[in-house]
């Protein structure tokens, strides 16, 4: 193995132990959407939560859809720059991006649940008719 594929096998390996570490510190907002998606409980699709991209870590990840949900909450007001640079990134790796506000999962669960279901079917069917 040469030096920078150990480095790289080295920073994957820190980046999938700190992923586990956020699974098991989430905040109360993605524990409830979590718990509406996980098990294929919507719609059918397969959701990770925390999930390693590159060098991020995403909220919740569907790859079948090629999706990522985002919930905000009060950091991201000071994170700007960084998260317009971050969804750039994931954009150019084909992935498709919504957020959504702490506020909004706490008291419209159901319409984020059907805005998740929308997304990921209409990117379900572009990929199958490109």
């Amino acid at each position: 193995m040469l030096p920078e594929e150990k480095y790289h096998w080295l920073k994957k390996k820190r980046k999938v132990k700190y992923a586990r570490k956020l699974r098991k510190r989430m905040t109360p907002e993605e524990v409830i959407l979590w718990n509406a998606v996980r098990g294929k409980k919507l719609n059918g699709l397969k959701f990770r939560r925390q999930a390693p991209i590159g060098s991020f870590i995403v909220d919740f990840l569907c790859i079948s859809a090629q999706l990522i949900v985002e919930i905000d909450g009060g950091i991201h007001k000071d994170r700007k720059e960084y998260d317009e640079g971050r969804e750039e990134y994931l954009k150019e790796l084909g992935y498709r991006i919504i957020r959504f506000p702490n506020n909004k999962i706490n008291h419209s669960l159901p319409d984020v649940l059907k805005e998740i279901s929308k997304v990921a079917n209409t990117i379900h069917v572009q990929s199958f008719t490109d």
